[in-house]
């Protein structure tokens, strides 16, 4: 065989380990599973104002109310220590200004862990904005803004968190929006020994949520009403005192593929931060003279 020949076969050879690889192992992450719609009561309570939350359809669906009384909430039933957690939200409409829809994770204590979907009404005609925070041991300020790429007052919209011992993402539509990694070696903590609960609640917020407060609640627009459905949860339920998932390593958002996200979702997770950032506090060098240590491996800058 000729050497040009034996140069084919090699380079042959050469390319289909490398799709091995990457098909075995090189692919590190892999998309969530898709959630269970199970109805409300099955995961969820109320927490406060009950007569402002509306059912439908036997509890698959729900509505929460604000008017110029009071909002309302709920919470998980049980407490969690990692999982995937999703919910189906359809935002206030119209104008919204001043009002926050909420999803979050937080556990139960003064340096309490969290997890933050916030979701910032704003005057007709103007998109919502979405704002995200993860805290640790009590300390926040890890604020990132976007606009979505759809207006999430005309249909229902899947917003999702991931969260095991690796990393913990945010997904709008299994899109990866936010990635905050285990960062534990550069000296950063890392939710991994609070259980939390998740909860939810539409409320007003005019002294902040819409152009940092100037831009108040219209009463006169009331009742806001947020819809819901399809509450999954899929995390390792413990007591409130656990400091350790008893099945860790035994769930699907445990293994190897949910370490870390896949190049396809790190590409999707580039375009949002290039298409619909408006604001992150790895960027902020008047709050961060000196970034975060976590922003790099993140890869938000």
């Amino acid at each position: 065989m000729g050497q040009k020949r034996w140069g084919d076969v090699w380079r042959h050879v050469f390319v289909m380990v490398v799709v091995l690889v990457y098909l075995i192992g090189g692919a590190t992450g892999a998309a969530p599973k898709k959630p269970v719609a199970v109805p409300f009561g099955k995961n969820y309570m109320p927490t406060w104002a009950f007569d402002h939350i509306k059912y439908f359809n036997g509890g698959s669906n729900i509505q929460l109310t604000l008017d110029n009384y009071t909002g309302t909430g709920f919470q998980s039933k049980g407490s969690y220590l990692f999982g995937h957690f999703t919910m189906q939200i359809k935002m206030v409409p119209g104008d919204s200004a001043g009002t926050v829809t909420a999803f979050y994770l937080s556990s139960q204590n003064s340096e309490h862990d969290e997890i933050d979907f916030e979701f910032l009404g704003n005057r007709t005609g103007q998109p919502y904005i979405l704002q995200t925070n993860v805290f640790t041991g009590g300390e926040g300020n890890r604020e990132q803004r976007i606009y979505l790429w759809f207006d999430p007052t005309k249909a229902f919209h899947s917003y999702s968190v991931l969260w095991n011992l690796h990393q913990i993402v945010f997904f709008v539509d299994d899109v990866p929006i936010r990635v905050f990694k285990n960062s534990k070696k550069l000296g950063v903590r890392f939710p991994f020994n609070q259980p939390m609960k998740i909860y939810s609640s539409l409320w007003n917020a005019d002294d902040w949520a819409t152009r940092g407060g100037l831009e108040k609640t219209d009463w006169t627009k009331a009742p806001f009403v947020a819809d819901y459905k399809n509450f999954h949860i899929d995390g390792c339920q413990s007591s409130v005192d656990a400091k350790f998932c008893a099945t860790r390593g035994k769930h699907w958002w445990d293994q190897k593929e949910y370490q870390d996200l896949d190049d396809y979702q790190w590409r999707r997770l580039r375009w949002v931060r290039r298409k619909f950032t408006i604001y992150n506090y790895c960027t902020d060098r008047k709050r961060f003279p000196t970034m975060p240590r976590e922003c790099k491996i993140d890869r938000d800058v």
